[in-house]
């Protein structure tokens, strides 16, 4: 961050003021007006369809929990503006870290709201607000280009995988819960299922663990990434391929993950873009 002149620092330590004064004072009404519209529509949905009764509970559970996530996210974006200014190396990954909340926790919560209610999508708005900041804090510093484009490319698709990976965690949970057999797993595609949910939510804190740890350029952070990403193919290519010839599902959810885990693998390996992700 010293390299990087020093009116492009003051640009980025007012944005992270912005940004910051945003996560704090207006996102968390914008997610209780989003929870509030989803459980309205969901309720009549569950009301013919009980297997999406599990959904009222989970999205009262992580709405709250992401608001928290960016709530904290916002304190510090305040809190590292100075640092941000005086261009402190260390505040950088952080600064990274707080602004993935948002940019996750908005699209995680988006995918909800546009499956049940109509209408302009509110939690875009705190997805883009804090992706402007994430991607301004990459794109806006003065390093060496692969290092630059190595990590918007490498965190962006991390962080679009730790939504992923949250979205087809929170889908199998919500399926588990309202399974007939309850509490027994009634064949294979039960039992892939319960196999499949935690995974995905382990590989997601993995890879917000490993957002921070890419953006210092630490080989543990590269490391991370890389067992987060294997992890996610090695899951979801088996669960898509039996969930569409073992059970009545329909549902290709485990493929839109593909393209964001050959992107990062791609990233990952590329011999240029990582020698550009790890400094040690």
């Amino acid at each position: 961050m010293e390299n990087t002149p020093k009116n492009v620092r003051l640009i980025l330590a007012i944005l992270a003021v912005v940004v910051g004064i945003f996560m704090i004072a207006v996102a968390p009404f914008l997610i209780q007006t989003s929870l509030e519209k989803v459980l309205t529509e969901l309720s009549i949905v569950a009301a013919e369809k009980p297997a999406y009764a599990s959904g009222i509970l989970l999205f009262s559970y992580f709405f709250p929990l992401y608001r928290g996530l960016i709530y904290i996210g916002g304190i510090a974006l305040l809190l590292l503006a100075r640092s941000i200014y005086q261009g402190k190396e260390w505040a950088y990954p952080v600064a990274l870290l707080a602004a993935a909340f948002p940019s996750a926790g908005g699209m995680f919560m988006f995918m909800p709201y546009v499956s049940f209610v109509d209408g302009f999508p509110i939690p875009m708005v705190v997805s883009m607000v804090g992706l402007t900041f994430f991607w301004s804090l990459i794109l806006l510093r003065k390093v060496d280009k692969w290092v630059k484009w190595g990590q918007f490319l490498a965190l962006t698709f991390a962080g679009m995988l730790t939504t992923h990976a949250f979205i087809v965690g929170i889908g199998n949970l919500r399926t588990l819960l309202t399974r007939p057999d309850k509490p027994f797993y009634d064949g294979l595609g039960w039992w892939v299922l319960a196999w499949s949910q935690p995974i995905q939510w382990i590989c997601a804190v993995l890879l917000f663990v490993a957002i921070y740890q890419m953006a210092a350029r630490k080989f543990s952070g590269w490391w991370l990434a890389l067992v987060s990403v294997t992890s996610l193919a090695a899951i979801d290519i088996p669960m898509q391929i039996i969930r569409l010839t073992m059970t009545e599902s329909t549902a290709w959810d485990y493929t839109y993950g593909l393209p964001m885990i050959i992107g990062l693998l791609f990233v990952l390996l590329f011999p240029k873009f990582k020698a550009a992700l790890i400094k040690e």
